[in-house]
């Protein structure tokens, strides 16, 4: 089944193909029925946490796809307490085409996957977000990127802060689609060398010529970069570590000053919610150079993608990778 984890579950054929789905018009279900692909259909939406954009754009997109979203809260499945991970799949496989779920724990997604797998459901599961990656924010960002710049190959991402979920997500990304990346952040909170390695070996499996390099230094991930990105520093589930975060990030703001050493033209992205004044000032984020709501309008553009290329996948058997 084609399950979507994280970015680097895909080919980058898979990854292209997402992103060509994503902003075509939406297609029929088959030539000869020319319905759209979830006419009738439901998409159930998990969430542990709660999200504005994602559930937004999650509900927006499947609608547009001709389906019925449901959104479930965490209480009312109540996973491994009420029932087990793999029941809780199972069940709703019963009712819907695609289980897309956000959670704390990574780990419950392919208990998840594997159980609809094992039990004969035709149902992919995709990550709204984890512990460990954020995809379907990541596909909108390279959609966002690639209509103001065209072709990324060559151009340089500099993520700026925590080398989080997101930044894990997005650096993949950005290697599918051959950029040369650095991760600016504090000591402590940077990827492991281990990490570090591992997202080489997928950049030259990839084959798209990306490369992606570790810095302590704002100043200089960001210099000559023609993208800047932030996440916030204290993530959901994070608020006992705020004040040790806020000490550890000074100097990792993106503010006029960091702006000023990347490229002339480069634009500002951030996944939002935003914290003004922590990782980004708000004359930034509200500035010119500030793409973060178009940003932000393509979570549903790239959920189109993502929801098509599973129910394709899924009918026609092709690999994920």
């Amino acid at each position: 089944m084609p399950h979507l984890f994280d970015i680097d579950d895909l080919s980058p054929d898979a990854f292209d193909r997402i992103l060509t789905l994503a902003v075509s018009p939406v297609r029929p279900t088959s030539a000869s029925e020319g319905g759209p692909v979830l006419a009738g259909q439901g998409v159930a939406l998990l969430f542990e946490k709660p999200s504005a954009r994602t559930r937004n754009s999650m509900e927006m997109a499947v609608v547009g796809l001709g389906g019925h979203p449901v959104y479930i809260q965490a209480a009312e499945v109540g996973i491994d307490t009420r029932e087990t991970a793999e029941d809780v799949a199972r069940t709703l496989g019963c009712y819907h085409r695609i289980l897309c779920a956000r959670v704390f724990d990574h780990g419950l997604l392919p208990r998840m996957a594997g159980a609809l797998d094992g039990s004969g459901f035709n149902v992919p599961v995709i990550n709204l977000l984890s512990d460990d990656a954020h995809p379907c924010q990541a596909v909108a960002d390279i959609i966002t990127l690639r209509q103001r710049f065209g072709s990324l190959a060559g151009r340089s991402l500099a993520y700026i802060g925590d080398a989080n979920n997101m930044a894990r997500s997005l650096v993949k990304a950005a290697l599918m689609e051959g950029m040369d990346v650095r991760v600016a952040s504090p000591a402590g909170y940077d990827f492991s060398t281990e990490e570090l390695a591992s997202l080489a070996q997928l950049a030259t499996k990839s084959g798209r010529g990306g490369t992606v390099r570790s810095t302590n230094d704002a100043a200089d991930g960001a210099a000559g970069a023609d993208a800047l990105y932030t996440d916030v520093w204290t993530s959901m589930g994070q608020e006992d570590e705020r004040a040790d975060r806020l000490a550890a990030f000074a100097g990792f703001t993106i503010d006029d000053a960091l702006l000023s050493v990347a490229s002339s033209d480069a634009v500002v992205l951030h996944c939002l919610p935003a914290h003004r004044g922590e990782e980004i000032t708000a004359s930034v984020l509200e500035g010119p150079q500030s793409v973060v709501w178009v940003q932000a309008a393509h979570r549903r553009t790239a959920m189109h993608g993502i929801l098509q290329w599973s129910i394709a996948d899924s009918v026609t058997g092709d690999a994920a990778t």
